[in-house]
């Protein structure tokens, strides 16, 4: 006989508790191989995993659709940012704001460098550095820096701050639905578990070949090792021919 192998993936599991549900369902009351009890704990069962496996795959939709859109936002966060200082290092160049200025911003005055903006910590430090700066500026009298304006900075710098939330938010349901489809799949491998060795039990008597097809019927999966012979009809009825001879064998 082949070996047979638990499922490893959601799917596999949903496939083969449904395929124990509907052969024992549909079987005749007389011809019963799985438990009443074990059949309806198995149905309440695939209600309940089949909706958790629902519900991760969505949410994981649903945090992929966010990240793409918040990696949208975290690179015209840094473009906004770095393109302002840029201005304003051109502007203090021009002469037409005092480099002592740039202190104001969280920069050092005698350095026209760019920081660090690589991680969304950093942008979010020198976003709001940069806005405080800029308001502060211009309530000592100074000009408003244009192409970009602090304005659109801030957008960008806000929706950054929404967008981390959010990514937060969904972060935390991913890993809960996640946790809680752990402890289901748990109980799905022990429940399959019991009713494979069910089923396996009820057609032990048969003869290879037969036993292999019947266990299937109920969603068994079994894999051939390699170079191992598979089993076919013909395999049967090759054992029925020696149970055959074997009485005419003994009186020999």
């Amino acid at each position: 006989m082949p070996y047979r192998r638990l499922p490893t993936s959601d799917p596999a599991r949903l496939r083969a508790l449904q395929r124990a549900v509907e052969k024992a369902s549909s079987a005749d009351f007389t011809e019963q191989v799985i438990p009443y009890k074990t059949l309806t704990q198995a149905q309440k069962f695939l209600m309940i995993f089949e909706n958790q496996v629902s519900q991760y795959h969505s949410n994981f939709q649903t945090k992929v659709s966010a990240h793409k859109q918040y990696h949208h936002v975290v690179v015209k966060t840094r473009m906004y940012i770095s393109h302002f200082i840029q201005v304003l290092n051109m502007s203090v160049q021009r002469g037409e704001i005092k480099k002592d200025a740039r202190s104001l911003y969280g920069l050092d005055p005698n350095t026209s460098t760019l920081p660090h903006l690589g991680s969304e910590a950093a942008l979010l430090e020198w976003g709001q550095k940069i806005i405080r700066g800029e308001e502060e500026r211009i309530r000592l009298g100074g000009f408003p820096i244009y192409n970009p304006n602090i304005t659109k900075v801030k957008v960008y710098y806000d929706m950054l701050c929404e967008q981390q939330s959010y990514q937060s938010m969904h972060k935390k349901n991913t890993t809960r639905v996640y946790e809680d489809l752990g402890e289901l799949r748990r109980e799905a491998d022990e429940l399959i578990l019991d009713i494979w060795n069910t089923v396996e039990a009820h057609y032990k008597d048969l003869l290879p070949y037969a036993r292999l097809m019947a266990c299937k019927s109920y969603g068994l999966i079994y894999y051939y090792r390699t170079g191992e012979k598979k089993l076919t009809p013909e395999t049967d009825r090759e054992i029925s021919r020696i149970h055959q001879m074997q009485p005419e064998l003994d009186l020999q």
